[in-house]
């Protein structure tokens, strides 16, 4: 007879081992908060289900039968088990330790996340973090990833998360290359000029942008295309043309001048942009480790 098919003889195991343990059913009562005849009932249940006398009365004391014994050892050793697994439980509940797998966008995880990585780990020892760099979206259980990073204006409705930060886009390219083609002064102008655009989807090549209430859609062109926002930002800088790139990618280049921002009154609202997301099962405890990690990422890349 296996357990898992009667998983309700583990109350009455549990009561069995308790009566034992404390002499009688009354004093065993009174710690569980029940009454003595509702545990004699538990245990004749118990004994019915084994086809077993566990347990020898008279009217002075309660006497362990020879399987009674032995039923009574193989119950206190699951009671431990059961301990145990509850100390574990509270330990890892308590503290933040054990390994986090993370998956996020290449660009992002590069540029934002990880180089926040290193002070997280000196502040928290006991946690290892496995960084997983990738623009597909992977599934979280299926591929068991603790938590995922998603750029995305809502998360989907069977993951929990936190919001990071938002993630904006800008237009920009080289002095050298508007001094020779001009600036555009309207997304509109953009046809005629070579862009640099993501090439993931079928419609990557249509740039949306709005200003004002006004909504403006470009299908750009170009020579050069790349899924990678680093790709664009290189070829950018060897004068190819504008590029559309996630502001995080161009920072450097546009604070140290290698590149101009255009467009600069216009906000992309197309591909890759809204808000980057902690995501994790909805149906999930949040153990401390995800805790830290998630609040260290909110701090890092807050503004």
């Amino acid at each position: 007879m296996s357990i898992n098919h009667h998983p309700a003889l583990l109350p009455l195991m549990a009561s069995f081992v308790r009566v034992v343990e404390h002499g009688s059913f009354s004093a065993a009562a009174r710690l569980q908060g029940t009454s003595a005849s509702a545990l004699s009932r538990q245990l004749a249940q118990l004994e019915a289900h084994l086809g077993l006398r566990l347990l020898e009365r008279t009217t002075r004391r309660l006497r362990l039968s020879e399987a009674g014994a032995e039923v009574f050892e193989r119950c206190r050793e699951m009671l431990a088990a059961a301990d145990a697994a509850l100390a574990v439980g509270e330990r890892l509940m308590s503290d933040a330790r054990g390994q986090v797998r993370l998956s996020v966008p290449k660009a992002f995880g590069k540029y934002l996340v990880a180089p926040l990585m290193a002070d997280f780990l000196v502040r928290y020892p006991e946690v290892d973090v496995s960084l997983n760099l990738s623009d597909r979206s992977p599934d979280p259980i299926a591929e068991g990833f603790d938590l995922i990073i998603r750029i995305t204006e809502q998360p989907p409705e069977h993951m929990a998360g936190r919001p990071l930060c938002q993630v904006e886009h800008v237009l920009c390219a080289t002095p050298e290359y508007l001094a020779r083609h001009g600036r555009p002064q309207h997304p509109q102008e953009l046809v005629r000029h070579p862009c640099l655009y993501l090439d993931e989807r079928t419609d990557d090549h249509r740039w949306h942008f709005a200003k004002d209430g006004e909504q403006c859609t470009v299908a750009v062109r170009g020579r050069f295309a790349s899924n990678h926002s680093e790709v664009r930002l290189n070829g950018a800088l060897n004068h190819l043309g504008i590029a559309c790139l996630p502001s995080f990618t161009a920072a450097e280049a546009l604070a140290d001048g290698r590149l101009v921002q255009v467009l600069s009154d216009w906000r992309y609202t197309g591909s890759y942009h809204g808000t980057a997301w902690a995501l994790y099962p909805s149906n999930r405890h949040l153990p401390p480790k995800l805790r830290v990690l998630i609040d260290h990422l909110a701090a890092g890349l807050a503004g």
